[in-house]
């Protein structure tokens, strides 16, 4: 593609994959776009200094990325109508990777009581928005039905937010901050 702007979605519709067009305001176009929303935040949360260091928080960016790559592929299918034209990603696979890192964290985490308002360090609050804009993108994915929106999609964007929760109290526990319970 030579120039970004082509002048077809002035009208107020896009293309899907296929070629075939909808409105901006389509259930689909909204859950893809959610999914970019969240890819975008997971990039201005593996910006964060922390995950820059060597070590477990360097490896913890690496994985972010990886969940940059699957929200990639999720995205890409939620804007596809044809199916036979996508690239296959595993998404069972990388939900239990996401399942295997929370157990990691989670072991290393005071029992929780409560309800945590997000609050410090900086970065945890990043991520408890990521958490709550991935929980946005599953809503809107399930009213896209399951023709569309697969059980393995959903189990993933589930588990995922699952998984931004316990990185957000693993965070604030690493910056030796107290959460911020909820009584």
């Amino acid at each position: 593609m030579s120039k970004i702007y082509t002048g077809n979605g002035d009208n107020g519709s896009t293309s899907l994959q296929d070629g075939s067009r909808v409105s901006k305001a389509h259930p689909r176009v909204a859950a893809y776009g959610k999914a970019d929303e969240l890819i975008s935040w997971i990039g201005l949360i593996r910006s964060h200094p922390d995950f820059s260091s060597d070590g477990e928080l360097h490896e913890i960016n690496h994985f972010l990325r990886k969940i940059q790559v699957g929200l990639m592929y999720l995205a890409r299918r939620l804007a596809s109508n044809d199916s036979s034209r996508l690239f296959y990603y595993d998404f069972e696979t990388a939900t239990k990777a996401l399942e295997e890192s929370i157990d990691i964290m989670q072991a290393r985490l005071p029992a929780i009581h409560s309800f945590i308002l997000p609050y410090k360090p900086v970065i945890s609050s990043h991520i408890h928005i990521a958490r709550t804009i991935c929980r946005e993108t599953e809503r809107y994915m399930v009213v896209l039905g399951t023709d569309i929106a697969s059980a393995d999609m959903l189990t993933y964007i589930n588990r995922l937010s699952d998984y931004l929760f316990v990185l957000a109290r693993f965070m604030t526990v690493t910056n030796k901050c107290e959460e911020d319970n909820f009584v």
